[in-house]
C-alpha cells in the first residue's frame, strides 16, 4: 500500500540556467532544421561556459548541398537564443561570446536502421525505455512539486522580461517541499528560491522583497502558513550567472523536464532530438497515454513504460502501473492503449504531429504540465484520446 502522509521536494531551474541555456539552443537548433525540412535528422548537443558555445553533434536533410548551407546559420541561432533568454553580461553576452559548430552528418550506420525501405518500416532511432505519468492531484494532471517550481520561475522570468523587475537576472533555480495528507498536496513547509540579480548591492532580504510576492500570487494561498519555512538565496550574493558562473551541458536536467523525481525516467534526454528519437517522441507518448487515462477516469495516477529497439518499428513492450487506483485492470489498459494508438515511431510522430518546429519551447519550465497550443505546441498534452479508451476497456 502506498503511503499516504509524507513529503516530497522537486526541484525546476530557468531558462537563464548553464544548462537549460544549453538546451535551448539545441533545440533552437532542431527548429529550424524542421522548418527547412520536416523528416530532418538531429542530434544536437551544445556546451556552454565563460565566452564559448560549443554546438556539436549529427544532423541530416535530403539535399547536401542544402544541408552545406544550412551550417552557416547555426551561430546565429545560438545567439538569437541567448539574447532572448537575456544575457548581456561581459563574459556572457549573446554579440560577443564565441560560437564554434562541430555539426556534421549523420551516421549512415544509425540511418539504415531507423530509415523506412521496400522491406522493412522506419524503425526506431535507439534501443530504450521511456515512462509517462500522470496524476489528478493538479489541474494539469501533474505532480504539484515541480509544476509549482516551474511555475514560479516562470512568472519571475515574465517580470524579469517585462520590465516590471528588472533587478532580477536570466539564471534562477526554485524547489517546494510539499506536505500531503491522505495523498494530496495541502501545504508548503518549505521554499527554496535562489535567482541571480544584477543589483550586487542586494541583500538575500532584499531580494525575498522582490520575489515573494510572485511566489504568493503562483502558490495556492492556503498552503503557505506562519511555518512555511523560506531560503531566498541563501549563499547571499548571486551576480555572477548563467554559464559563465557554471559551464552548461544539453541534456542534464532530465529530472526537472518531467515529473520532478515523482515518477521514472527512461535515463535519454529530450533536448536537442528530432521525433525519430523516441528518448524523446516515445517519452511524449507515454505522457499523452498516461494523462489520457487519469483524465478518462480509469485511474487517479498512471505510469506507462514503453520498450524500442534500434531499428525496430514496433514497441517490445507496453506497461502499465495504476498504483492501485485503477478501476480496471492494468492489463485490459495495457491492451487498450495498443488499440487506441500507434505506437510505431512513425505512428508517434504522426498522431501528434511532432515534425514541426515547435520544441525550442520545450527546453524551460518542463516538457509536460503545459497547455496544448493551435501550432501543435505540447500535442502530448492533449486528452482526446479519453472517448476511445473508455469504448477499449
Amino acid at each position: 500500500m502506498s503511503r499516504k502522509n509524507y513529503l516530497f521536494t522537486s526541484e525546476s531551474v530557468s531558462e537563464g540556467h548553464p544548462d537549460k541555456v544549453c538546451d535551448r539552443i539545441s533545440d533552437a537548433v532542431l527548429d529550424a532544421f524542421l522548418a527547412e525540412e520536416p523528416e530532418a535528422r538531429v542530434a544536437c548537443e551544445t556546451f556552454a561556459t565563460s565566452g564559448l558555445v560549443v554546438i556539436g553533434g549529427e544532423v541530416g536533410l535530403s539535399d547536401q548541398e542544402r544541408l552545406k548551407n544550412f551550417m552557416g546559420r547555426i551561430g546565429q541561432i545560438a545567439r538569437d537564443c541567448i539574447k532572448d533568454i537575456g544575457y548581456e553580461q561581459e563574459k556572457f553576452h549573446w554579440n560577443t561570446c564565441h560560437v564554434l559548430n562541430f555539426l556534421h552528418e549523420q551516421s549512415a550506420h544509425i540511418a539504415q536502421g531507423v530509415n523506412a525501405s521496400e522491406n522493412k518500416d522506419e524503425g526506431a532511432g535507439d534501443q530504450g525505455i521511456m515512462f509517462g505519468y500522470a496524476v489528478d492531484e493538479t489541474p494539469e494532471l501533474m505532480p504539484a512539486p515541480i509544476q509549482y517550481a516551474h511555475k514560479i520561475l516562470k512568472r519571475l522570468a515574465e517580470v524579469r522580461k517585462s520590465g516590471a523587475e528588472p533587478t532580477l537576472g536570466p539564471d534562477a533555480k526554485s524547489q517546494l517541499t510539499l506536505r500531503y495528507e491522505d495523498g494530496k498536496p495541502v501545504g508548503v513547509t518549505s521554499i527554496v528560491l535562489s535567482t541571480q540579480h544584477l543589483d550586487a548591492d542586494m541583500t538575500s532580504d532584499d531580494v525575498r522583497a522582490v520575489v515573494e510576492p510572485y511566489i504568493r500570487e503562483v502558490l495556492p494561498a492556503e498552503w503557505i502558513t506562519d511555518g512555511t519555512v523560506w531560503h531566498v538565496n541563501p549563499t547571499g550574493k548571486f551576480v555572477i550567472g548563467g554559464p559563465d558562473g557554471d559551464a552548461g551541458l544539453t541534456g542534464r536536467k532530465i529530472i526537472v523536464d518531467t515529473y520532478g523525481g515523482a515518477a521514472p525516467h527512461g535515463g535519454g534526454a529530450f533536448s536537442g532530438k528530432d521525433p525519430t528519437k523516441v528518448d524523446r517522441s516515445a517519452a511524449y507518448a507515454a505522457r499523452y497515454l498516461a494523462k489520457n487515462v487519469v483524465a478518462s477516469g480509469l485511474a487517479s495516477r498512471c505510469t506507462i513504460q514503453l520498450s524500442y529497439a534500434i531499428g525496430v518499428a514496433r514497441p517490445l513492450s507496453i506497461y502499465a502501473d495504476t498504483h492501485g487506483t485503477g478501476e480496471v485492470p492494468e492489463a485490459q489498459i495495457e491492451k487498450a492503449l495498443a488499440e487506441v494508438m500507434d505506437l510505431t515511431p512513425r505512428g508517434i510522430r504522426t498522431h501528434l504531429g511532432l515534425n514541426k518546429p515547435i520544441f525550442s519551447r520545450t527546453a524551460a519550465y518542463g516538457h509536460f504540465g503545459r497547455a496544448p497550443e493551435a501550432d501543435g505546441g505540447f500535442s502530448w498534452e492533449r486528452t482526446d484520446l479519453v472517448d476511445a479508451l473508455k469504448a477499449a476497456v
